[in-house]
């Protein structure tokens, strides 16, 4: 049972209980958001580029958006108040959000308003129909190893809404995916009206936490725990499992059209130009925990610490120069937009000029 992350790097993953209804409280899943003028100063664990808008997701069901490149925050209005770890805008308008109790959220018109369109009380239902379906074609393998497979996914479904999803990315206004604790992963191809389960998709038989995925190019990785790295096999539509010279936890994946960087604990960021196949170190010369990253432009990297350190690389994450804030901040996502670089983290959303 997850507790809510005081950064991105501290994604150890405690648990908290399960939202429940008493007398005097309401499921979360049930509350909206409340509305607070320090929305934007309180724990902000993602942020989003909606076109000349930026989006920035966090506890309570907190989102907040800015039309000045992080100058100043207006808040959305939120139907769930669980805490929400990240968000994805492939267009100006559409956007998703995800976070725990297994909620996502989803607007059309630029983060000012959300909807739910899934959460862990039907996600888990979802995924073990799914599977027992898949058993029965016969897709599953053996007679055991699908008995194996749905008895795993029953003992998830029967978790409730205890599981969070961590990450969300959308390629376009229709093909997107949500990853999450142990080995929690969805695809949709229809803008979420329908979301399918790639459980039995993954190279993770530990069935590792996925922290994080996004596209580079045109493919799609996952990073988690364990030096977990995966890339999507369009051919087989299954998650394949990539060798690199870390064995710790990657907490972000990020990169241009040329590269694809994979970072986390303890300033550990590797490079490749191949797909994934070789891995080279980068020098970002950092001890601490590598808690987000975003690309900027045609060759602009930007990474953050949990120590709030900014990293940015102008080509292709080869080489990084540290940028550190007059007033450093935990921090747990980046992003660019104009000339201006925004972290968000432990204590909201912090704008500083690019340079």
């Amino acid at each position: 049972m997850f507790t809510q992350r005081i950064c991105r790097a501290l994604v150890a993953l405690a648990f908290a209980l399960p939202a429940v209804s008493v007398a005097g409280f309401a499921d979360v899943l049930d509350a909206p958001a409340d509305m607070s003028p320090l929305a934007s100063r309180g724990l902000l664990n993602g942020v989003a580029i909606a076109g000349n808008r930026m989006v920035a997701v966090g506890q309570r069901g907190h989102i907040v958006y800015s039309d000045d490149h992080g100058a100043s925050w207006q808040q959305a209005r939120v139907p769930v108040s669980s805490d929400l770890v990240a968000v994805s805008f492939p267009t100006p308008q559409l956007g998703w959000a995800v976070g725990h109790d297994g909620i996502v959220l989803h607007t059309t018109n630029a983060g000012a308003n959300w909807s739910v369109q899934m959460d862990g009380r039907g996600s888990g239902p979802l995924m073990l129909a799914q599977i027992r379906a898949r058993g029965s074609k016969g897709e599953l393998g053996s007679k055991e190893q699908a008995d194996k497979l749905v008895d795993e996914v029953s003992h998830i479904a029967a978790q409730g809404a205890e599981n969070p999803f961590l990450d969300v990315w959308f390629a376009d206004a229709q093909h997107g995916f949500i990853v999450g604790a142990f080995n929690l992963i969805f695809e949709t191809t229809d803008g979420g009206q329908h979301w399918v389960s790639l459980f039995d998709r993954t190279d993770n038989p530990d069935r590792l936490h996925l922290y994080a995925v996004h596209g580079v190019g045109t493919d799609v990785y996952i990073t988690g725990e364990q030096g977990l790295v995966l890339k999507l096999d369009r051919q087989t539509g299954r998650f394949h499992a990539l060798e690199t010279p870390y064995k710790g936890t990657y907490f972000g994946v990020a990169g241009t059209t040329d590269a694809v960087m994979v970072y986390g604990l303890r300033g550990n960021a590797y490079r490749s130009t191949d797909g994934g196949v070789h891995w080279l170190p980068v020098n970002t010369g950092l001890q601490e925990g590598i808690t987000g990253g975003s690309s900027f432009g045609a060759q602009g990297l930007a990474l953050v610490s949990q120590a709030g350190t900014v990293l940015l690389s102008r080509d292709g994450g080869e080489h990084f120069v540290s940028h550190r804030p007059a007033k450093p901040a935990p921090a747990s996502a980046v992003a660019v937009s104009g000339d201006v670089i925004v972290t968000v983290g432990a204590l909201g959303a912090h704008a500083q000029p690019l340079h």
